[in-house]
């Protein structure tokens, strides 16, 4: 072989892992954005619009087509490589090893991790770039990648069509992991967690038990019903007659308030009966994704739930159901906790929000975690279970015990704090002295 057919080759065979490493790059591009970012990404390239637009379009038949090509460029470069090396090596063997050593370097260093890296890194840029190359990629080679790719599906059926994410477990734990390299927020964490299971829950586990109801007989005035509304500072109430099992209606305090305004001379002797809507009835066991669907639809933000025999289980709110997502939901109606109460004797009550700091600084001792912020995360944490009621738990020096728990969650909402004896005699003997120089 002479030289000048050697020197091409070595020539070709660079050309080509350049281009490999431009497809690999563009792959990791197309990968690290999302079709929002890609669609915003055209509106800033002008020159470029029409194609960049193309791949927001299909991402993943693009991503195909160019990793079928950079396959190619990857092995003819080996190819070629391996032939010159045969030439210019008496032994083949020899030549084969070498060459297998060399292009495995290339191609890792070359084409596998740098261009990736800079793909992840730089990936509007190396989009808009590179964006004419994919395209014209896609429409050329595009229907041979997919013919291959259905010649895999059917080698191995049942496989996943997205190799990047297979199932739910491996989102979540990819969530789980982005939480824990502080890329993503613990709140953020815990929504797609709740979303998730929102769709596996059943209205029976959100739902206000009929003993936790309250309700209107069907015998009651406008005025007796107003009375309870507002004890109870609901908007709605069930209009029951003699027996929860019995629902007649909805009693809206809307309704009542304007029947108030409008007619105040007949407001203590009009029956309920008047102004009540008719139920919505679900049963206990459907979920509360198509729940929440049917009230949006519907337009209607109480339902009532219906056991397996046909009675009343209970009620389910719009509000229960969102906070089943987004957690617990305070408005100006709401009783919120002092951050700190001192009881008297060194008892203290603290709401379970308060900084885990800033109840070392209560009692004068260093106190921190890097695992929770809250004392009621401390509090759940050491005691390894959903806290209830009068749950005790020990921890630096300190007794903390479950006072009081709201909501359909049970979620733990203020804790009483006192020093444990070795903590409060300890900082008794440190006083002391201080107290006698003082003096």
């Amino acid at each position: 072989m002479s030289v000048g057919i050697v020197v091409a080759f070595l020539a070709l065979a660079l050309v080509l892992i350049a281009v490999g490493g431009l497809l690999a790059a563009s792959d990791s591009a197309i990968n690290s954005l999302s079709r929002a970012e890609i669609e915003d990404l055209a509106e800033h390239h002008p020159r470029t619009e029409k194609s960049i637009r193309a791949i927001a379009a299909d991402p993943s038949a693009h991503v195909n087509a160019i990793n079928f090509v950079r396959v190619i460029a990857e092995t003819t470069s080996a190819v070629l490589v391996t032939i010159t090396l045969s030439f210019t090596i008496d032994e083949l063997w020899l030549a084969l090893i070498v060459s297998a050593l060399v292009m495995t370097a290339v191609s890792f260093v070359l084409v596998g991790s740098s261009p990736r890296s800079v793909g992840r890194h730089h990936s509007e840029g190396i989009l808009s770039f590179a964006a004419p190359l994919i395209r014209a990629i896609r429409l050329v080679m595009g229907p041979f990648a997919n013919a291959l790719v259905r010649l895999g599906d059917r080698v191995t059926p049942g496989r996943p069509r997205s190799a990047a994410i297979s199932n739910e477990q491996q989102l979540l734990s990819m969530v789980d992991q982005a939480a824990e390299q502080d890329l993503l927020e613990d709140d953020d964490r815990e929504l797609i967690h709740s979303i998730f299971e929102f769709n596996e829950t059943f209205a029976r586990e959100v739902m206000v038990p009929r003993t936790d109801m309250i309700t209107v007989d069907s015998t009651a005035t406008l005025a007796e019903a107003m009375e309870i509304l507002m004890q109870s500072r609901h908007s709605r109430l069930p209009v029951v007659n003699d027996d929860v099992d019995n629902i007649e209606g909805i009693l809206y305090l809307r309704d009542v308030t304007k029947a108030l305004f409008r007619h105040p001379e007949t407001f203590t002797t009009t029956p309920v009966t008047q102004l009540m809507k008719p139920a919505v009835f679900v049963p206990e066991s459907q979920k509360t994704d198509a729940l929440l669907k049917q009230m949006q639809v519907e337009n209607n933000h109480l339902a009532m739930v219906v056991d397996e025999y046909g009675g009343i289980a209970g009620l389910v709110t719009l509000e229960d159901l969102l906070e089943e997502l987004v957690g617990e939901i305070m408005d100006e109606h709401d009783r919120i906790d002092a951050p700190i109460e001192d009881l008297g004797g060194g008892l203290y009550r603290v709401s379970a929000r308060l900084p885990v700091d800033e109840l070392g600084e209560l009692f004068g001792i260093e106190l921190d975690d890097d695992e929770v912020d809250s004392v009621g995360g401390l509090f759940a944490k050491v005691h390894g279970r959903l806290p209830l009621m009068g749950d005790e738990v020990q921890v630096s020096g300190l007794i903390l015990v479950a006072e009081r728990t709201e909501g359909r969650g049970k979620m733990l909402s203020t804790i009483i704090a006192r020093a444990d004896d070795n903590l409060a005699a300890a900082q008794d003997a440190f006083d002391e002295p201080t107290e006698q120089g003082n003096s």
